[in-house]
């Protein structure tokens, strides 16, 4: 499937989805990445005090509220960096419930994430035409499995793209990565 349309889908599209996104991008595949919260989330100075933006705030002006919130922290804990890098792919995070971009394969992070965008699909209605296979990587959010995962998931596009007609194929695919990871994943077909 050569012209393979991909989504990568975390809650807040700041880490786990974009290191997917860069790292899917810099491979050739056509990708586009997004969170399902209500809001972003960044970790602040105590689990329970995080940053909270909308996804209209760029990732550049999350990064300078960050800097004067306390420059050495978000330096310390890898906020910035991580910022710097999603400045280098798009603007701003967005949102997958305001997405109308039709994917043939959605990768999701973790399975709350995946029962969101399930549900936003089907809630959609469909004329039933164009099939999209919504797949869980459950990947942990910290900057290392974040990396791990963008290799998981880049070795899950390729085996999908390798295949002439996914449609029967899919099953074989998930069984074959299953096995590769040594883990179950998520896996079902919505239509579009």
């Amino acid at each position: 499937m050569s012209s393979l349309k991909i989504a990568v889908v975390c809650s807040s599209n700041q880490n786990r989805s974009m290191e997917a996104h860069k790292f899917l991008s810099k491979k050739g595949f056509d990708v586009c990445s997004f969170g399902t919260n209500g809001h972003v989330k960044i970790p602040g100075p105590s689990a329970t005090q995080p940053n909270i933006y909308s996804f209209d705030t760029t990732y550049d002006e999350m990064s300078q509220d960050l800097v004067e919130k306390d420059n050495l922290l978000y330096t310390q804990n890898g906020m910035l960096h991580m910022l710097e890098r999603n400045k280098r792919i798009k603007a701003k995070p967005e949102r997958f419930q305001d997405s109308d971009i039709l994917f043939d394969l959605i990768v999701t992070c973790e399975e709350r994430v995946y029962d969101q965008v399930v549900e936003d699909l089907e809630s959609r209605g469909s004329a039933a035409v164009k099939p999209v296979h919504v797949v869980n990587v459950e990947i942990q959010d910290n900057h290392d499995d974040a990396t791990l995962g963008a290799f998981h998931i880049c070795d899950l596009c390729q085996l999908v793209r390798e295949k002439e007609d996914l449609e029967s194929e899919m099953e074989q695919v998930i069984a074959e990565f299953e096995t590769k990871v040594d883990r179950p994943l998520l896996h079902t077909v919505c239509f579009y």
